[in-house]
């Protein structure tokens, strides 16, 4: 936590966080705009249809700050009986290094445990730098896989619960 911060809460999210989480991810993301494709920028920021699916077919937690703003969100699933995917980590900027980013991944991997989980995988592109440092710092490591992601390369990372 940031000295002088106050704390955000941690919680699950709901259908009324649809705009705060659009506009987190938007404002997170918009440093890396110009590095992405069109198509994998607005998958990567939702759109009021998207975060809606979002919502539904996965567990989506939401990090508040006391003003109700929504400053990091993460999603996570089921993709097989023993694997879980995680999709959509972002922390506004003013509160990255609050410690903010490794309570909403601490709360996914929760989460998929407590689905028997013993893998979970995520996908990060080379712009992310500074998420790959992060997510490696909490154990994932890269699996070798490379996808494309509407004309850019995405890299499967991996950790083992």
């Amino acid at each position: 936590m940031t000295p002088g911060r106050p704390p955000c809460s941690l919680r699950r999210a709901a259908a009324t966080d649809a705009r705060g989480i659009i506009a987190c991810l938007h404002a997170a993301f918009a440093p890396y705009r110009e590095q992405y494709t069109p198509q994998a920028f607005q998958d990567t920021v939702l759109t009021a249809q998207t975060v809606h699916q979002r919502l539904v077919e996965m567990a989506v937690f939401v990090a508040q700050a006391p003003t109700g703003e929504v400053v990091g969100a993460i999603g996570c699933a089921l993709v097989s009986a023993e694997e879980g995917h995680i999709r959509g980590m972002a922390v506004l900027q003013e509160w990255q290094g609050a410690g903010v980013a490794a309570q909403l991944l601490s709360a996914a991997e929760a989460e998929l445990r407590s689905r028997n989980c013993r893998r979970v995988t995520l996908d990060t592109t080379a712009p992310l730098e500074r998420a790959i440092r992060f997510y490696e710092k909490h154990g994932y490591r890269r699996s070798g896989t490379v996808a494309d992601f509407f004309g850019m390369p995405l890299y499967e990372y991996f950790k083992n619960l």
